[in-house]
């Protein structure tokens, strides 16, 4: 699934391609979230233009809509929503365990209440294998518990013990019901919440069963910042050196260049387009709200820096105007900037790290975008 390329020569910073049955992604690489099929307000078209090698899709709201039969009839997640190159599919854990009035947890499954149409549903770890076959999605996650924060340590450990068993179970039904003979391949999924036994239990116990690659969860659910890199900092030493390795739901620029100098190759999460419908802009020179007063006659490009079409069309003023007027048309042009940042600073990653300067990048992109973490590294 996974070649390593090469190593920058002064920090852990890899390079390397997953192989997917939908094509080979460079890594690092960071996947637009999907969610329904769908990035919001961007098509397809769109995310090829700006060449986004992957995308990012939901197994609890795919199942619950379309739902199964359409997903079935259409041919799959791919043929569905028309995108040719891979996907990676959470397997809905997370959604489900955060209907914390219309769940139940126990050792089998989870029991929830659809948010939908409030009709009951069970998740079990053979059930989101079966509806991840039936997405076709090259990347398959496993079922998991994601401990809350703060978590007191009985219930990380809970966690941890269900996580590894329902992991195991995954795997097994994944190879019984032929998802790995077609190409798809499964992750597991490291928690522990924030102590740091615990994470390098979860860790060890996961290697031991044996994944294809491995993710960082339980993290980006309200702890700081230090204590979400010290979790990573826990974990990857654990993680073998020729598997993919993904820091679920991270982040924001500064926090991707930070983790990529860590050793991580896979990110995702929905803050280019959340933000963007929002108000605010990445740039290289830091987050701008553009619904601010002091760019209403601002006739600049978001970024001056950047070669998006966005960027080459339209003024500040413009898009702050439709902003404020709650005009569509903003929050598409905002959403496709941020995602074409995200984008093309994952290919300057790849090439910083190609050229054996990643650490001189790193310092040199959190000082120009004015990123607080530079005092820690």
């Amino acid at each position: 699934m996974y070649t390593l390329i090469n190593k920058d020569l002064n920090t852990p910073a890899r390079r390397g391609t997953v192989h997917t049955p939908h094509g080979d992604v460079p890594t690092p690489f960071f996947m637009p979230v999907a969610t329904t099929a769908t990035v919001k307000t961007m098509s397809s078209i769109d995310l090829n233009d700006m060449d986004s090698p992957i995308v990012l899709s939901n197994t609890y709201h795919l199942y619950l809509k379309p739902g199964l039969e359409i997903m079935e009839l259409a041919g799959g997640l791919h043929k569905f929503m028309n995108w040719t190159k891979p996907i990676l599919t959470d397997s809905g854990g997370y959604q489900a365990f955060s209907l914390t009035e219309f769940r139940k947890i126990t050792d089998e499954g989870i029991k929830f209440r659809s948010h939908i149409d409030g009709s009951m549903h069970f998740f079990t770890p053979e059930k989101v294998m079966e509806i991840q076959k039936v997405l076709g999605s090259d990347m398959v996650m496993p079922l998991d518990e994601c401990s809350p924060y703060p978590c007191d340590r009985k219930s990380a450990l809970r966690g941890l013990k269900r996580t590894t068993a329902w992991a195991k179970r995954c795997k097994e039904h994944f190879h019984n019901i032929g998802m790995h003979d077609q190409g798809q391949r499964l992750f597991a999924i490291v928690q522990g919440a924030t102590y740091q036994d615990l994470r390098e239990q979860s860790a060890q116990e996961l290697m031991d069963i044996g994944f294809d690659a491995y993710a960082i969860g339980g993290v980006s659910v309200g702890e700081t910042v230090k204590e979400m890199f010290e979790a990573l900092n826990w974990v990857i030493p654990h993680l073998p050196k020729d598997k993919p390795r993904y820091f679920m739901g991270i982040g924001l620029p500064d926090q991707i260049v930070r983790a990529v100098g860590l050793g991580i190759d896979m990110f995702d999460c929905s803050i280019p387009t959340r933000y963007g419908r929002h108000g605010s802009a990445f740039t290289s020179k830091g987050r701008i709200v553009i619904v601010n007063s002091e760019f209403t006659k601002d006739f600049t490009p978001l970024d001056e820096n950047c070669h998006c079409p966005v960027c080459k069309t339209y003024t500040r003023a413009y898009i702050r105007h439709l902003l404020k007027l709650n005009e569509i048309t903003g929050v598409r042009l905002m959403s496709y900037h941020n995602l074409y940042f995200y984008v093309k600073l994952m290919e300057r990653i790849r090439a910083a790290i190609e050229a054996n300067h990643y650490e001189q990048f790193q310092k040199k992109f959190l000082t120009d975008y004015k990123s607080e973490l530079l005092a820690t590294l």
